[in-house]
């Protein structure tokens, strides 16, 4: 049985006078946990400021994102060893098929694709970002219906996430006899002895989470199969997310696409300065293979302290650069 995900989708409302002729839809690919919900202050963040951008004068935005699958207790059934949770190429498929399906929701055009999507990755979601538009540039026939015209890429784990410091953390965990496998049980067993009052206490005064994340992060711990999703994803992402396997193959579909006529897709990578997800040397040297493809990718390194999970305290900050990005690619 096929249960629907979870989602949070905002129209933005073109500034007064402005009719747009085009339609474009951001879509937004959580990390892990892959709960759409830890976003709400950042894509409503975004929508807001882009109704009073230049690039709102012409075109009309949808921003959209979801859960990823199996961190909803509500969109499948209970995991068991038969069933298990759902790994990496499992929510890559996922998302193809929901980018496929996927039709403008009101306004001009209404129930028509999308002129263009723009996609949106946090952490492990900006490796399925990327990998999606692998798979949709090789095969186009796929969803010929499907413009991919740029993608955002947030602190973006893309290649040798297990050599980061967390990832090393879980690699270990992973590796461990008996506890590797049984990991989801020990925490589920602890989270048991919490009671959900006194969790959320501890997540929002001693973590000091606001009340948005506070909320979603209880939730989730106290959640039938959220903490063994994550685990079990978490830990696929250390076998997946190794070598940058699109590079050249990448740039040579998109070069291939160029010459029908297609306009290649450009890429924003915005790392945080020191990330704990990400290993500091492979980021400057993914920043200096780059460097060969300037008009293609944009790659940049940010100046103050903002953490991985901006999500949880600093969305309304990269909800202003992402909408200096789209300013640009409508300029």
């Amino acid at each position: 049985m096929s249960m629907a995900t979870h989602s949070l989708s905002y129209f933005v409302k073109p500034p007064s006078g402005n009719v747009p002729t085009r339609t474009a839809l951001i879509f937004l690919i959580p990390g892990n946990p892959g709960l759409i919900d830890y976003y709400e202050p950042f894509l409503s963040s975004l929508a807001l400021l882009l109704e009073s951008s230049d690039a709102s004068k012409s075109t009309q935005f949808q921003v959209y994102g979801q859960d990823l699958a199996g961190f909803n207790d509500l969109d499948h059934k209970p995991f068991s060893s038969s069933r298990p949770p759902r790994d990496v190429e499992y929510q890559i498929k996922h998302l193809l098929g929901v980018l496929s399906s996927v039709r403008v929701q009101e306004g001009i055009n209404k129930g028509e694709p999308y002129d263009d999507v723009i996609l949106m990755g946090h952490s492990v979601g900006s490796y399925m970002a990327v990998e999606l538009f692998h798979r949709l540039l090789r095969a186009p026939e796929s969803a010929p219906h499907l413009h991919l015209k740029t993608g955002f890429m947030l602190f973006p784990t893309i290649e040798h996430i297990a050599h980061s410091p967390s990832g090393t953390r879980l690699n270990l965990l992973k590796r461990t006899p008996i506890v590797g496998r049984n990991a989801h049980l020990i925490a589920k067993g602890f989270l048991f002895l919490w009671p959900y009052v006194a969790l959320h206490w501890f997540v929002s005064t001693i973590l000091g989470f606001p009340q948005h994340a506070a909320t979603v992060t209880t939730n989730f711990l106290k959640s039938r199969d959220g903490v063994w999703q994550a685990l079990y994803m978490g830990m696929d992402e250390m076998e997946v997310i190794g070598e940058d396997t699109w590079d050249e193959e990448l740039w040579e579909i998109a070069d291939e696409a160029h010459a029908h006529h297609k306009s290649p897709p450009k890429f924003y990578f915005f790392f945080g300065n020191n990330d704990h997800w990400v290993a500091s040397h492979l980021r400057d040297a993914f920043i200096v293979k780059r460097d060969k493809q300037v008009d293609r990718t944009k790659v940049m390194v940010d100046e103050g302290d903002l953490p991985h999970a901006f999500c949880i305290k600093h969305s309304k900050i990269v909800a202003e650069k992402v909408r200096g990005w789209i300013n640009e690619t409508y300029a």
